[in-house]
């Protein structure tokens, strides 16, 4: 399990909805320090947080980034897009762009930081997912988070024996930019930030943090019907 109290953490995408909600969160249970990244390190508003540059998807932008945070023991690999292109009618462009951000952006994190990580005597790594990792009813969204849920659980697997745990979160409809035209029950990205720094410290492997999130993980051992009742029409 990892103590929160005095550790160094570093959260992709710190400067709006959950990740800004992270970043609070981390300083009220007794953070040391936070990293705060953006592509904008002005957008970020946290008057304690360190701000810093970062495109997920820039090998030279994580190779400096992770020069400056030598001293983080927590990652959150927050940041991501939502492109939504569609298989059949979208231009393959936007798919590649998709799983550039949602899949190789914490990729390429995730490898710049394990040493650091491993340096500093161990670790955490937080990977953010979504219900629709389960559920393919958003294009290239739903297919970069399945694959990013993949490399999360190979990820567990390789890195547990060096000494850093993984927990990936999983949540519904959150109530953020991204899912402001979305009319439906949303979790304040409070309530998940919280959710989520309990599944660190508990040494979670998943967090899912919402009804619809247990309703389908539970349902992924069922007929494909009960998760695409539209197979059914």
């Amino acid at each position: 399990m990892t103590t929160l109290e005095g550790s160094v953490a570093l959260v992709t995408g710190g400067s709006r909805g959950i990740g800004k909600a992270l970043v609070a969160a981390l300083y009220e249970r007794g953070a040391a320090k936070v990293y705060a990244t953006a592509r904008d390190p002005r957008s970020i508003t946290h008057p304690d947080a360190v701000p810093l540059a970062l495109e997920v998807s820039d090998p030279a932008s994580v190779e400096a980034a992770a020069a400056r945070a030598q001293d983080v023991t927590v990652l959150i690999n927050n940041a991501g897009a939502a492109v939504n292109a569609d298989f059949l009618d979208s231009p393959v462009e936007d798919v590649r762009r998709e799983f550039e951000t949602n899949f190789y952006g914490p990729l390429l994190v995730t490898r710049a930081f394990v040493p650091i990580l491993e340096l500093n005597g161990g670790g955490h790594l937080l990977n953010v997912h979504s219900v629709l990792s389960w559920v393919g009813l958003a294009g290239s969204y739903s297919a970069s988070k399945a694959a990013f849920w993949s490399q999360t659980n190979s990820l567990r697997l390789g890195l547990g024996p060096r000494g850093i745990e993984v927990t990936g979160l999983h949540v519904g409809w959150v109530d953020t930019d991204m899912a402001a035209g979305v009319d439906a029950p949303k979790s304040t990205p409070e309530g998940v930030a919280a959710q989520a720094l309990d599944g660190i410290e508990s040494g979670a492997l998943e967090v899912l943090a919402d009804d619809i999130s247990r309703q389908v993980k539970a349902g992924l051992s069922g007929d494909l019907e009960a998760l695409y009742p539209q197979l059914t029409a």
